[in-house]
């Protein structure tokens, strides 16, 4: 019997990936982890790279495709705190807000992870908003519209493995945090869960997160993507979840690499109503996926007790 390839609800470009270590003009260690928006026809990605030095940038790429991208030579943003930004700047996530790109990043130091917010209008100049995060805080997805008057974002504190929510009424200072989703024992996400993509509204005022699960296995961790939906005015409310992964690594380049068995999005953009996802695979290269949201919601509404 002649076998079958494996197929996942997100479709790999066939030309991946779109984005390597060959394809820019200078050396570096890795790539990896994408933020991604759309701007006047011109698909740009705010790519995480990491030095020879071992010490990670943001850069920005610019595709007229979406598929065939360049790469800006200089970081976009780097590091320039002396305490708490000291060792890397990492995993952008954009969220286009009224007239204001807000990008969350995680700022890496000896003392840990912490999330900062930053703001540009053009992605020529860029204006650091300050930490807004405790220490050991990773993710920082932030809505594109106010929830019931208020900032929402995302974020994974480290202990737990979990996803919660925090609100706030100047960006600043958050709080009001509730949990989200939690790992499921005995699932593919079972280790660990975090958010990948910003919340993305649909057209029935549902938000879609796109997140990434973790299992644990003999050889390492492995690293998937999955589907939630929240409800539109209480989003840590989960209405159904996908109880397999819509996305897993299976190709070369999502199995080897700096870190092997991982696939990671921090950016999707809507296409009417296709998601083109830009990942990160094994920790090596920058791919696109592609589905419909109608084809995600079919699969979380089989397993809509599963949450």
């Amino acid at each position: 019997m002649p076998r079958k390839k494996q197929h996942d609800i997100i479709h790999r470009w066939e030309g991946n990936p779109v984005v390597t270590m060959e394809d820019l003009s200078f050396q570096i260690s890795d790539i990896c982890n994408a933020g991604a928006v759309k701007i006047d026809n011109i698909y740009l990605l705010l790519v995480t790279i990491e030095t020879l030095r071992g010490h990670k940038k943001l850069y920005i790429a610019r595709s007229e495709d979406g598929r065939y991208f360049d790469v800006d030579a200089k970081p976009f943003i780097s590091q320039v705190d002396k305490q708490y930004e000291t060792t890397s700047v990492m995993d952008g996530r954009i969220t286009h807000f009224e007239d204001t790109y807000y990008i969350s990043y995680i700022a890496e130091s000896h003392y840990g992870y912490r999330i900062r917010l930053a703001r540009t209008d053009d992605f020529k100049t860029v204006t650091r908003l300050g930490f807004v995060s405790e220490v050991d805080t990773k993710g920082g997805a932030l809505f594109p519209e106010k929830i019931n008057g208020r900032f929402a974002r995302l974020e994974r504190p480290w202990s737990g493995g979990r996803i919660w929510i925090s609100y706030s009424d100047d960006l600043v200072y958050w709080g009001g945090s509730e949990v989200v989703l939690s790992p499921r024992p005995g699932y593919w996400d079972s280790h660990r869960v975090g958010d990948a993509v910003p919340p993305i509204r649909v057209k029935d005022g549902r938000w879609l997160l796109i997140y990434y699960g973790i299992k644990e296995t003999s050889s390492g961790p492995l690293f998937r993507i999955g589907a939630v939906f929240l409800d539109a005015d209480d989003p840590a409310r989960v209405l159904s979840r996908t109880n397999i992964p819509i996305l897993s690594p299976r190709e070369r380049y999502e199995r080897v690499g700096d870190i092997q068995n991982l696939i990671f999005s921090c950016g999707a953009i809507i296409e009417d109503e296709n998601l083109l996802l830009y990942y990160g695979g094994s920790d090596s290269c920058i791919c696109l996926g592609s589905t419909t949201i109608d084809r995600i919601d079919q699969e979380c509404l089989k397993s809509k007790g599963e949450i």
